[in-house]
């Protein structure tokens, strides 16, 4: 499944991957109005869940392969 993903990825450039990036954050907008009680997470909880995300990611970008 995730072969099949990265073959389809590997079609989008800079730009797209932009737009997407930006669809996104206006997603995650929407959403907090949806549940202003997202706004009361503390920051330490953000920060967390923020790193544990990019870990993959920049150990494949700048230390793997």
């Amino acid at each position: 499944m995730f072969g099949k993903m990265n073959e389809r990825i590997r079609k989008l450039d800079v730009l797209d991957i932009g737009l997407i990036k930006g669809a996104l954050f206006f997603a995650a907008i929407i959403i907090v109005k949806f549940f202003p009680q997202l706004f009361k997470m503390d920051y330490a909880v953000l920060f967390i869940l923020m790193a544990i995300c990019a870990i993959r990611p920049f150990y494949s970008f700048w230390i793997g392969k």
